[in-house]
């Protein structure tokens, strides 16, 4: 039985192996930091894109003025290649997403990208001097305006207060 004399003490340094890697690894676990908080998203400056796109568009480009401090344009982009699309991307201070997106595009094709799926709502409302319209259901939910060529949609995680907040605050030019 000279055999397994041989196999228990393999047997027995493969657990006593095991054990000090494990030991090692919850040391590592507990001494690493780590930050399981939102990252800081910087704030980003759109007046240089909006003036681009203000000038390019074949529709006059909304963008809000006069938000609350606390929220931050975190994402802008124009793209003139194919429908003259506009984008602005706002975090809350409740850590809300909200968004403003503009296009010529179909509009049925544009809102099912721009709503996340949201379909639309009996409900309209007058803010400003527009009439929107209440998308639910998708990944945001929306207010939606049709004029001149062009649908602007107002999206996000936030609120109909915040989605309507941001509508008041939009001016075209």
């Amino acid at each position: 039985m000279a055999g397994s004399n041989g196999k228990q003490k393999s047997v027995r340094n493969m657990v006593l192996s095991l054990g000090v890697t494990v030991l090692a690894a919850g040391v590592i676990y507990l001494f690493v930091p780590r930050d399981d908080s939102a990252p800081d998203l910087p704030r980003i400056d759109y007046r240089v894109e909006l003036l681009t796109a203000r000038r390019a568009a074949s529709y006059p480009v909304a963008a809000p003025e006069g938000l609350p401090e606390s929220w931050k344009a975190t994402s802008v982009r124009f793209k003139g290649d194919d429908f003259d699309a506009w984008h602005l991307g706002f975090h809350t201070t409740g850590g809300e997403y909200l968004q403003v997106e503009q296009s010529a595009e179909k509009p049925a094709t544009f809102l099912e990208k721009a709503t996340q799926g949201g379909r639309a709502s009996e409900v309209t409302e007058k803010i400003g001097e527009r009439t929107w319209t209440r998308y639910t259901g998708g990944r945001y939910d929306a207010l939606v305006h049709q004029e001149k060529g062009a649908t602007t949609v107002v999206a996000g995680t936030g609120s109909f207060e915040q989605l309507t907040q941001l509508a008041k605050a939009l001016r075209a030019e």
